[in-house]
């Protein structure tokens, strides 16, 4: 387990006070309804982190996870909130979750979404992962988005990442390996595995390489 029995109560307590003191609705979390699920969520967080190939998720012989790192904590209440959604828990939970997300970290990730079980996030900030159908290793920055047009949403590959800025909005099948460069908007097109996306739909260029995996373990 990630975390020992005291270090998951104290999870939970903490994770309750910040829901309690950001919404005072009445309705307060109470740290034991946390701490039932929370096992659950960190087996998610545990195997997430486990392929990150970074000396703050994983030091060589086993995973770490720091809830005063910024994009661990996102990605922790990401796996928290769906997880929950995913039990069938009160979703008034699952939306304070979701809120605090974005009020400490500026990502709009909604515990509907099913993000793949392996993702890093960069400093997300402005991050926007709506309705789109994800595969592992997904890598994403900071100002990035994934949404619909005319209610038709993306399909990414494995291995797809999206650097500072880019877009990937409505009818795209992303494949396998592929980049979004910095500020690109893909719009309803398709990319095949292994490209590199520079530009906007009236000016672009597509690359074929192969991306650095470097950033991944045991791939």
């Amino acid at each position: 387990m990630l975390l020992d029995e005291g270090e998951r109560d104290s999870l939970s307590l903490y994770a309750a006070d910040q829901l309690n003191a950001l919404f005072p609705d009445g309705n307060p979390v109470p740290p034991g309804f946390l701490r039932d699920v929370l096992p659950r969520a960190l087996e998610r967080v545990e195997h997430c982190f486990s392929r990150i190939a970074d000396r703050y998720f994983f030091d060589g012989e086993r995973v770490l996870f720091n809830h005063l790192h910024g994009d661990q904590y996102g990605m922790f209440l990401y796996f928290l909130s769906n997880t929950l959604y995913r039990m069938g828990e009160d979703t008034s939970v699952c939306a304070k979750l979701f809120a605090l997300n974005k009020a400490l970290h500026g990502v709009d990730a909604f515990y509907e979404v099913e993000l793949p079980d392996v993702f890093r996030w960069v400093h997300p900030l402005g991050t926007v992962l709506g309705r789109g159908s994800y595969s592992d290793f997904f890598l994403v920055y900071q100002r990035c988005g994934i949404g619909s047009n005319k209610d038709v949403y993306p399909k990414l590959g494995k291995f797809c990442s999206m650097h500072p800025g880019s877009s990937v909005l409505g009818s795209c099948d992303v494949g396998e390996r592929c980049e979004l460069g910095a500020e690109a908007l893909l719009l309803d097109s398709s990319l095949p595995e292994g490209t590199l996306y520079v530009g906007t739909p009236g000016s672009f260029r597509t690359i074929r390489r192969e991306p650095d995996l470097s950033r991944w373990r045991n791939v």
